[in-house]
């Protein structure tokens, strides 16, 4: 007599969460982005078994907690370390690893531009709140600067890291950005950055409402928003505005800002692209520079993704022509290497 096995009921929002209590302070912005997360992983069709969620140290990393799936809260700025030494063990794992802008760009930034461009098939999720928030309110590599904290009472004299050009320039293969207050474009970017086939880089503004609160308001208000931010879409020319009445263009390869309907129109504009390279430099860096002429909008979506092999693959295709072409590896002969005397 045979046997009819059912499958599974679909998994809801409710299965990836767990019985933890969270805790983090009221109002911080990491209650959005744990929803969002948990809203699109019952979408990736990925049983809870085969995913895993890797942390280092900083209130965002209390996530593997809030997660109902595998997951290791790791050491200060190690969590890439960690999670690309799981990549390589267990390549048919989804591996997302949760930072911050102190724990993933300070102590942990050696570690960070090295998985990049060694392009392990993982999801770094980057909290960005431009300050450190667990330890009570020190400046961060992301702090602007002449900024006052308690380790800087007359300002801070240091240059912030820019996070996504950093990431362009360790050759990342996938490079976006959301916030925490935009729900629905947090959810895209998320689903995009899984979709992607290698090391994802998504910077996620994350408001810190204790020790930095206001510091994207700019850019999450309604009031401004619109005017400050700039949606990126493949194909689509760059517009923004209350109206959409302006746009950007290129000259030379500087940016300007333009009026729509003013001598200009739709077809004047700069066409996103996020496989354009050289493009995308100037999309990161678009904010950078105070002194520049036009006030710029701050750009959120995918700024660029490419293909590259991912390493944990390479490793695995190595592997097996040491261990099928050339026979088993002789561990004696690899540890005396080439320089081997004779002594009679």
């Amino acid at each position: 007599m045979s046997e009819t096995v059912s499958a599974p009921a679909p998994l809801t929002v409710k299965d990836f969460q767990t019985d933890q209590e969270v805790r983090w302070c009221p109002g911080c912005g990491d209650y959005s982005i744990l929803a969002q997360v948990q809203k699109i992983m019952p979408t990736l069709g990925i049983p809870r078994e085969n995913i895993a969620i890797i942390s280092g140290i900083g209130c965002s990393s209390r996530f593997p907690y809030y997660m109902n799936t595998y997951g290791m809260h790791s050491i200060h700025g190690r969590a890439t370390a960690v999670a690309s030494g799981l990549k390589a063990a267990r390549p048919d794992l989804s591996v997302w690893i949760v930072t911050g802008d102190g724990d993933g760009l300070s102590i942990g930034g050696n570690h960070t531009i090295h998985l990049l461009r060694r392009n392990f098939d993982v999801n770094i999720l980057l909290f960005n709140n431009q300050i450190y928030g667990l330890t009570k309110g020190q400046y961060s590599p992301t702090s602007e600067e002449h900024k006052v904290t308690k380790s800087t009472p007359f300002g801070s004299i240091d240059h912030p890291f820019n996070p996504l050009a950093l990431a362009m320039g360790a050759d990342a293969t996938f490079i976006a950005r959301s916030m925490d207050r935009d729900p629905k474009h947090l959810q895209e970017m998320l689903l995009r950055a899984q979709q992607h086939k290698g090391a994802s880089f998504l910077e996620i503004y994350q408001n810190c409402n204790i020790f930095n609160d206001g510091a994207f308001e700019i850019f999450t208000e309604k009031s401004t928003k619109p005017e400050e931010t700039l949606f990126l879409q493949q194909g689509q020319p760059l517009v923004f505005g209350a109206q959409q009445n302006k746009g950007i263009k290129l000259d030379g390869f500087k940016p300007v800002v333009v009026q729509l309907g003013e001598g200009h129109s739709k077809d004047d504009l700069w066409v996103h692209d996020d496989h354009d390279f050289y493009k995308a430099q100037i999309l990161v860096r678009m904010f950078d520079d105070p002194r520049h002429e036009y006030h710029l909008p701050r750009p959120f979506g995918v700024f660029y993704e490419t293909e590259r092999p991912c390493y944990e693959e390479m490793m695995q295709l190595q592997i097996d022509e040491v261990m099928t072409a050339k026979g088993r590896g002789n561990l004696d002969k690899l540890l005396r290497g080439n320089e081997v005397w004779e002594i009679k």
